[in-house]
């Protein structure tokens, strides 16, 4: 039996950047679904303390099944070694660098961590005949849409960031590659906006710096470490005049790559998936939503639209509910509810 026929529950999972926020909540999934997991991760923006709240979440008996190796994923000798010492039969690559702001002073960096690792990455497994991949891409890819709601059909726009085009051109990278040799197993995960965390409020998402989203930093002003909310733009074409996104729970983000991971097995080719709620929610109804969570009426400022920023995206989910058996299951109310647990027992995030 080929690694490409592989994919089941007992099978060895690889999973890039698995510290990091989405990362590690699809490892608890994993995890508690039976996988063995690895986790390469260079804790560059992320912590091994989220390791051991994993552990809090999963048990000890599942953690036996989890090995931790530090180091970049460009780095082709550790992942030589990784691939020599465990018979690998999926890769779920998360890693890269996400934000949008620092991408734009920073392009040569992104250019090279995020397509580098990803050519690194799918050398090394060709190399060991591990040809099943699960792409952490993004709706970003859509740019400023023609019409909602965004299907997997909606043509792909030119990228606003340096960020984007990472997302973008990793993808056509793994289309060229089924092309080139179709023996290979590819699911492109489009996210729209993942926000929440986990119900245990062990594991949540942990920014370095000054949030470049929305809801982190609408949590950190919950907790008393930012001032208020900037609302950028009050002025588009939207019920209240404020930009309006998909936002989907981090855990139903984190089952749609168990689910996918599933759907893989026995197959070959490219398949791409939105996975969100198939809502929009405005920036105003975010903050509303958070202000009930905590119990205050938190303040914001209103500031001139961002340049690069769409009026409205959501997305369709059939395809996901359809091929995969998946479905969003949280509303904005319970991934404020999670997000504003996680921030309110963890107020500076994992390491103080």
């Amino acid at each position: 039996m080929s690694r490409t026929d592989r994919v089941s529950n007992d099978s060895c999972v690889l999973v890039t950047g698995g510290c990091g926020f989405i990362g590690s909540h699809t490892v608890v999934e994993l995890l508690e679904k039976g996988y063995e997991v690895l986790v390469i991760d260079d804790l560059s923006n992320s912590s091994k303390a989220v390791l051991e709240r994993v552990g809090q979440i999963v048990g000890p008996d599942a953690m036996q099944r989890l090995s931790f190796y530090r180091a970049n994923v460009n780095d082709r000798e550790t992942l030589d070694g990784i691939f020599t010492h465990h018979r690998i039969d999926t890769v779920i690559h998360f890693a890269g660098f996400k934000a949008v702001g620092e991408s734009v002073s920073k392009p040569i960096e992104y250019f090279s961590n995020n397509i580098g690792c990803t050519l690194t990455l799918v050398d090394v497994m060709r190399t060991y005949g591990c040809k099943n991949i699960i792409f952490s891409s993004s709706a970003t890819v859509y740019g400023d849409p023609d019409e909602l709601p965004l299907t997997e059909e909606s043509p792909k726009k030119p990228a606003t960031n340096p960020y984007g085009w990472t997302k973008w051109m990793i993808e056509e990278m793994l289309r060229s590659l089924v092309v080139a040799d179709p023996t290979w197993n590819v699911v492109l995960l489009r996210y729209f906006n993942p926000i929440g965390a986990h119900p245990s409020g062990l594991i949540g998402e942990d920014p370095k710096g000054i949030p470049n989203n929305l809801v982190p930093y609408v949590a950190q002003v919950a907790v008393g470490r930012r001032d208020a909310v900037h609302v950028y733009g009050d002025d588009y074409d939207t019920p209240d005049g404020t930009g309006v996104r998909d936002y989907i729970h981090v855990v139903d983000l984190a089952r749609g790559h168990v689910a996918a991971l599933e759907w893989m097995a026995h197959r070959c080719g490219c398949e791409v998936f939105n996975l969100g709620t198939g809502r929009g929610t405005s920036v105003l109804d975010v903050i509303k939503a958070y202000s009930a969570a905590c119990g205050t009426d938190l303040p914001y400022v209103v500031e001139p639209r961002r340049p690069g920023d769409v009026t409205a995206n959501w997305a369709d989910c059939t395809k996901a509910k359809e091929l995969l058996g998946w479905e969003a299951q949280y509303d904005i109310e319970d991934m404020c509810r999670d997000s504003w647990r996680w921030q309110s027992n963890n107020p500076y995030g994992y390491e103080r």
